[in-house]
């Protein structure tokens, strides 16, 4: 096993299961073996290689639902109501073409598909299949201009104190082949409670990397200022930005 894999695994089950993180965790010593671990784990592996890929007959029966809330808003609601034609994703920031992509746009472009497995930081797997646009397809229409360094993903779903789930990768992680804004699970239309319409899929890091719910995409230089400044909502409370396997 690669150093930095062990190191990022040794850490990671350690840390609770996609939910908030306890006062054990947040203690000092454990946070800085997280601090230790991430630069170990994304610079000796980063995405440099691809996710194990599986045959049809790997697929698991039932894939765990570990998430915030699905969206129930009115906004939500009337995208469900229109068979989310009334859906854009949204990608703008530091780009020279933003753009707002319909549902059928997305579905109109080269579709690339895989079958791979979800790590939960909860200990559990599941193996699915997956298609969508490469997420390295919508960055090259849009042209991030120079000082964009990251992608962040602002989601529909919210938790109990109405604080927004979003996520963020390096443009490097985003460009990588299996990086999918995903449209299709195991050969139909995303589930509504699996992230519907469009969903992130990272099969080379744990899953809370996996947005669900995408609806905009921001290009930027840093994320300093986004949220708690770490990157993503779990991230905000402890939980590792960059969450190799």
């Amino acid at each position: 096993m690669k150093r930095g894999l062990f190191v990022a695994s040794a850490a990671s089950s350690a840390l609770a299961a996609c939910s908030p993180i306890g006062t054990a965790v947040n203690g000092g010593s454990f946070h800085r073996l997280l601090t230790i671990a991430e630069p170990l784990d994304y610079g000796l592996i980063g995405t440099h290689g691809l996710a194990q890929t599986y045959a049809e007959s790997a697929i698991s029966a039932d894939f765990p639902l570990n998430s915030l809330p699905t969206p129930s808003d009115s906004q939500y609601a009337g995208f469900v109501a229109s068979r989310f034609q009334s859906y854009r994703l949204v990608v703008d920031g530091s780009v020279d073409r933003p753009q707002a992509f319909s549902l059928d746009h997305l579905q109109t472009m080269v579709q690339a598909s895989e079958i791979t497995r979800h790590d939960c930081v909860d200990g559990w797997s599941a193996i699915a299949g997956w298609s969508g646009v490469r997420l390295s397809e919508i960055l090259a229409i849009v042209r991030p201009r120079s000082d964009a360094r990251y992608a962040v993903f602002y989601c529909m779903d919210r938790d109990q104190r109405s604080t927004q789930y979003y996520e963020s990768l390096d443009l490097r992680q985003a460009s990588h082949p299996q990086t999918l804004l995903a449209l299709r699970m195991n050969g139909a239309p995303i589930p509504i409670e699996h992230g519907a319409p469009v969903r992130l899929r990272v099969p080379t890091q744990l899953g809370y990397k996996s947005a669900k719910w995408v609806q905009r995409i921001e290009v930027v230089g840093t994320f300093t200022k986004l949220y708690g400044g770490n990157g993503g909502y779990w991230e905000d409370q402890g939980y590792e930005w960059y969450a190799g396997i």
